[in-house]
């Protein structure tokens, strides 16, 4: 029997507004509820930003410049629809089936889309002359090209053979996602977090890799003809090679030891421009007064480590835990702190002789989904910040200076915006 060929209806705002609130009831077991199902049907241009839709379908939906920005899709059915130019900044895609999705010039700045899955795939029917025939909406289905990724969470993401060229993933979190046999031509990963990701024969030809992590990726065939590597961090060099003799952490216990004991015993270390990844661990280590401007502190656990007038500019800070460390008076500026775990940490002044003060600075460093909750940001000079996405509840923000610090997506909380005594001249404030 010759099936049907599919239909594609259009609906309304107030179609979709009214099917949104029966799926919010269904998700909060209110009575009336009813799962969101807009399999190919019409959507484009229509608004659904902050709908809770989790779980629904949208498969072969045409949602063409449709608005999904801090929507929740976690789990949701998306294959093979067409998302060209949606807004789904901000939105949370979770582990959703977005297989053979098109997404050209779509807006996925800061969205979730950790083990979501957006491999190639198609839609097919029953067709009278060929068997079966592909559904296509005009472009290649799984494309994602011009596509803006910026900052979005991407971990754990499967890609395969997807087609990205000429998108945007700076400041991306691609940790452990499958991007095998992806076309990622001409696109642009300043800053993205690569570590453990399969790149297999995925061409990047002609990217811009500036400062991305590769650490643990699988290269295997890939191509970087012409890609831009500078700065990118690969894997760490061995002990042997990297630091022989062990000299690095024999200077880290002499510092230590001139710290503990006033200067009477050891002596200060300079550690600039060093590649400190080897060490692992500096947790509760006393380093006061530290010297590793631009050193690479990547991913290693420093909790509660004394870094009082430590200075750390433009070092590398990513992925690292310094949960409850004292950073009093410490030098941050530029630094790359994407992703740190600063939970209670001390980024207050340090108290000099005569009642001076030392403020601490992060001034233009980058703190893209750096969790500083509960941590004591007073006097602390954060001027031209990226803290885009970080997490500030119960942070203690008196006298802080946030001139030009731009807070995209950022998770405040009631009580930072209580103690921060100024934000006028911040950068894209949107409270949560």
């Amino acid at each position: 029997m010759i099936g049907k060929p599919i239909q594609y209806q259009p609906m309304t705002q107030l179609e979709v507004d009214d099917a949104c609130r029966k799926h919010e009831f269904l998700m909060n077991g209110r009575m009336g509820g009813a799962r969101a199902n807009f399999s190919y049907k019409i959507l484009k241009g229509l608004d659904l930003s902050g709908r809770n839709l989790a779980d629904a379908d949208l498969s072969g939906a045409i949602l063409e410049g449709a608005n999904f920005s801090g929507a929740n899709l976690t789990r949701a059915t998306i294959f093979a629809a067409d998302m060209r130019q949606a807004n789904l900044s901000g939105a949370v895609l979770h582990r959703a089936d977005m297989r053979g999705v098109i997404l050209r010039g779509a807006d996925l700045t800061g969205a979730d889309l950790s083990q979501a899955d957006l491999r190639e795939g198609a839609i097919a029917q029953v067709d009278r002359e060929k068997g079966l025939a592909v559904i296509t909406h005009e472009q290649r289905a799984g494309e994602a090209s011009e596509a803006r990724f910026k900052g979005a969470n991407l971990s754990q993401t499967k890609m395969t053979g997807a087609v990205a060229q000429s998108s945007d993933f700076t400041d991306a979190v691609l940790i452990g996602a499958r991007l095998t046999r992806a076309n990622l031509r001409g696109s642009r990963f300043p800053g993205a977090n690569l570590q453990g990701a399969d790149l297999y024969g995925a061409d990047l030809s002609d990217a811009d890799m500036r400062d991305c992590v590769l650490i643990g990726a699988k290269t295997d065939m890939a191509q970087f003809q012409r890609a831009n590597m500078e700065g990118a961090l690969r894997d760490a060099p061995p002990p042997e090679i990297a630091d022989p003799g062990g000299e690095t952490a024999k200077a880290l216990d002499r510092h230590a030891r001139w710290c503990e004991t006033g200067g009477a015993e050891g002596e200060p270390s300079t550690f600039n421009d060093k590649d400190l990844r080897g060490l692992k661990s500096l947790a509760g280590r006393n380093l006061t007064a530290l010297q590793a401007r631009n050193a690479i502190l990547y991913g290693l656990d420093m909790e509660g480590v004394e870094l009082q007038g430590a200075k750390l500019s433009g070092a590398d800070l990513r992925m690292t835990s310094l949960r409850g460390a004292d950073l009093r008076g410490a030098d941050l500026k530029g630094a790359k702190l994407n992703n740190a775990d600063l939970r209670e940490a001390q980024l207050g002044p340090l108290v000099l002789p005569n009642d001076r003060l030392l403020a601490a600075s992060i001034a233009e460093a980058c703190l893209r989904y750096a969790d500083l909750s509960g941590a004591d940001l007073h006097h602390l000079n954060a001027e031209a910040a990226d803290m885009s996405f970080a997490r500030l509840h119960g942070a203690d923000a008196r006298k802080a200076v946030f001139t030009r610090a731009l807070f995209t997506g950022a998770k405040l909380g009631a009580n930072f915006t209580k103690t921060v005594e100024d934000l006028t001249d911040a950068i894209d404030i949107n409270a949560a």
